[in-house]
């Protein structure tokens, strides 16, 4: 240990040196270093940027710790605010044996954690809380007297996967819980926050130190660990006719014998992108299982899982003495320390450079191993589809997500709402229920004096409450006080309140008395679904409480999840595009995957396809290609809708987002591309790309909110005009 690690190293808590040897942890880590010496130090907040693996949580509660080791809280000392149920019980666990000799207590709160642990903590509010935003919500809201005696000796307030919270709802909702605790306490505590995935620390550390007169300080640790990537890629023939049908049978038992091959005797984890998928490859990987006459070792884990089926996944991941592997969707992508991993495999590609980081760290977290990534392309390939959908979209963008991390170490720049009119009903609704009643002004203090609401004048504020009082969502009292009124009343007093992300409702799924997990989609009894990687058959539906029970079934049917896929960045595409136009090879594809490239960009040759925006289809159709992010796409297809169609005489206009449109009607594509050119230069207000009357909605609580308050939210937020203009200035000329 070097002298100036040494020195610091006898500064901590004596528990937490003992720690250190149990561990024997031959030195403090980088990270470390640099985050006692900014506590010790200096009053400042803290961003803490470093690889998976590389010591950010022990970086941010050592200090913590030693501080109230050395000075014990007169209440919670340090709140930790995690964006998974899951991490929360991991970190749980890894500070609870860092405290074993410490004699400082830890708490974690969140809906899996029994009502007596919680009074426990509400008669002796001292130590480390762990804590969702949604329960923290629900304890500004139902407990705001408990409050001071809870907070007011707040020293620290960590944020965990702060990536995960930025340009977010939960992010705001996490930034307006701090304000309010530090107004109700008059604690000033120092933030904390931890992320292996940032590209821009500027606009992380405005983030988190958003509404507070402290500077932030950001440790970066740049990831110098081993990659070991591979992209294998399965192509899917289009089922017409009885022979391509059994083409079609023996290519997905080709692919799900490869991913079984690939996992079954590792500890793996194998990523998806929605649950749908993750249970359709839990339920293949055990019918290979069973075929081959091997052991069952798969687990499903994702949010509509039970807590308890989650729990087992994570602890035969962790602690199982044989192979086992885990379906997941983003539940496992943060921060749990899942231990020796062999082998990650992303099904498909992420959406998201960010996300693609996070799930390569779930590997290679020990021993300085590598970190192995295993990506199985699957894509349908039908010769006779249309131009663009004969491209192996998903091909490309797994590519392009490694070569913008791998070679250029870029991922997505922060996006902040600046109108984030839902959250305004939130908290505004939050607060009132939480004060019992308030004046207009006294409400107007409270909401429009936290972070995020800057935008929100005191005449748009007005307009917010006169709606609310003519939809019934608050009320006056004979006093001229404002009370939340009936229809309120029905959204606040409802759990779901507390979330400020979207959620469907869900009925929970019952075995017997075993809770299975929950679906948003009820079949009626006598039908069947499957969930937590099995078939079920449902016997009976309890609408009233929301209960589905179900025995044990056979037969093979689709999951009952609704959803869509992620927002891909502008970069990217563009990168897709570069992939497409040039002539490298990249040393991770498989010959498979080399091949369907190759073809591709063969194909992308002889057709043009990457010489205009906007090419020939055939007929009166048209392809519109742009190689443009999601949010610009819909600008895009709100600009073809509304401002072009008629004026073109467009019959038809059908996205596929984010990657090209399908057009009919009277215009050539030299004419449509200098239509759409010039509507994007001369448009200087994306509201005029709304109808009149339209009022789209973009967040859980938008449709609570005056319509013109709404519009305004989606022209700021929902369009990107000059994204837009960017991404097409390249077509510019042509």
């Amino acid at each position: 240990m070097s002298s100036g690690a040494n020195q610091l190293f006898y500064r901590l808590a004596p528990f937490i040196q003992e720690f250190i040897y149990r561990k024997r942890w031959e030195t403090l880590r980088p990270a470390q270093v640099e985050a006692l010496k900014i506590c010790m130090d200096t009053s400042h907040h803290m961003l803490i940027a470093a690889g998976t693996a590389s010591g950010k949580t022990e970086a941010a509660f050592f200090p913590a710790l030693t501080e109230l080791h050395e000075r014990p809280s007169a209440s919670v000392g340090i709140l930790y605010v995690g964006p998974l149920k899951a991490l929360i019980n991991d970190q749980f666990e890894r500070i609870k044996e860092l405290l074993r000799d410490g004699n400082i207590p830890v708490w974690h709160w969140h809906g899996d954690v029994s009502q007596s642990e919680k009074s426990k903590l509400m008669r002796n509010p001292s130590g480390v809380l762990q804590i969702t935003p949604e329960s923290l919500e629900g304890l500004l809201m139902n407990r705001p007297n408990a409050i001071p005696a809870l907070f007011h000796d707040l020293r620290y307030i960590i944020i965990d996967e702060v990536h995960a919270f930025m340009g977010a709802d939960r992010g705001i909702q996490v930034l307006c819980q701090i304000a309010r605790i530090e107004k109700m306490t008059g604690c000033t505590p120092r933030r904390v926050g931890l992320s292996a995935t940032l590209s821009d620390y500027e606009a992380a550390k405005a983030w988190l130190g958003a509404g507070s007169k402290q500077p932030v300080d950001a440790i970066s640790v740049p990831g110098g660990r081993k990659l070991r990537l591979r992209v294998e890629h399965f192509s899917f023939p289009d089922a017409r006719d009885e022979e391509q049908a059994e083409h079609l049978q023996n290519a997905r038992k080709a692919y799900y014998n490869f991913v079984y091959d690939s996992t079954h005797l590792k500890k793996a984890l194998v990523f998806t992108n929605s649950r749908s998928d993750a249970e359709l490859t839990t339920l293949e990987l055990r019918r290979v299982a069973a075929h081959r006459h091997q052991p069952d070792v798969f687990h499903v884990h994702h949010g509509s899982i039970s807590a308890m089926l989650r729990e087992e996944a994570e602890a035969a991941l962790k602690d199982g003495p044989g192979p086992a592997v885990a379906a997941a969707t983003v539940t496992l992508e943060l921060g749990i320390d899942l231990g020796e991993l062999e082998r990650v495999v992303q099904l498909g590609a992420p959406y998201s450079a960010s996300s693609f980081v996070q799930r390569l760290g779930r590997s290679g977290r020990r021993n300085d191993a590598p970190s192995e990534m295993l990506f199985v392309c699957p894509e349908e390939e039908d010769e006779d589809a249309m131009l663009p959908a004969r491209m192996p979209w998903t091909l490309l963008r797994a590519i392009a997500v490694i070569e913008l991390y791998v070679r250029d170490r870029w991922v997505e720049p922060l996006d902040i709402r600046q109108m984030p009119i839902g959250l305004l009903y939130h908290q505004t609704m939050s607060i009132l229920k939480s004060r019992g009643e308030a004046t207009p002004a006294e409400l107007a203090s409270d909401v429009l004096s936290l972070p995020s609401f800057g935008r929100i004048s005191p005449d748009a504020y007005k307009v917010f409450l006169n709606y609310l009082l003519q939809t019934d969502h608050i009320q006056w009292t004979e006093q001229q006080t404002l009370i939340i009124g009936l229809t309120g009343e029905k959204i606040v007093n409802n759990f779901r309140f507390y979330a400020v992300f979207k959620d469907d409702e869900e009925h929970a799924v019952y075995n017997g008395t075993e809770e299975i997990g929950s679906i948003t989609t009820v079949p009626p009894p006598g039908y069947c679904f499957s969930l937590a990687g099995k078939l079920w058959k449902v016997t009976e539906v309890d609408t009233k409480h929301k209960a589905v029970y179900v025995k044990a079934a056979l037969g093979k049917v689709d999951t009952l999840w609704l959803g869509a896929g992620g927002d891909i960045h502008t970069l990217v595409m563009k990168k897709m595009r570069e992939i497409l136009a040039d002539s490298a090879i990249y040393t991770y594809l498989s010959p498979q995957a080399v091949n369907r490239l190759e073809r591709a960009r063969r194909l992308a040759r002889e057709s043009g396809l990457l010489k205009s925006a906007v090419i020939p289809a055939g007929g009166d159709s048209l392809f519109i290609l742009p190689w443009i992010g999601s949010k610009q796409f819909r600008t895009l297809e709100r600009l073809l809708k509304n401002n072009l169609s008629q004026r073109l005489s467009l019959r038809s206009i059908v996205p596929m987002e984010p990657y090209y449109f399908v057009v009919a009607g009277k215009a050539d594509n030299q004419v449509l591309l200098e239509q759409i050119l010039r509507e994007c230069a001369s448009c200087t207000d994306p509201s005029m790309l709304l109808g009149p009357d339209e009022a789209p909605y973009l967040g859980k609580y938008d449709e609570f909110v005056a319509p013109e308050l709404v519009r305004q939210a989606f022209a700021v937020d929902g369009l990107d005009m000059e994204g837009l203009k960017q991404g097409l200035s390249q077509w510019m000329g042509k």
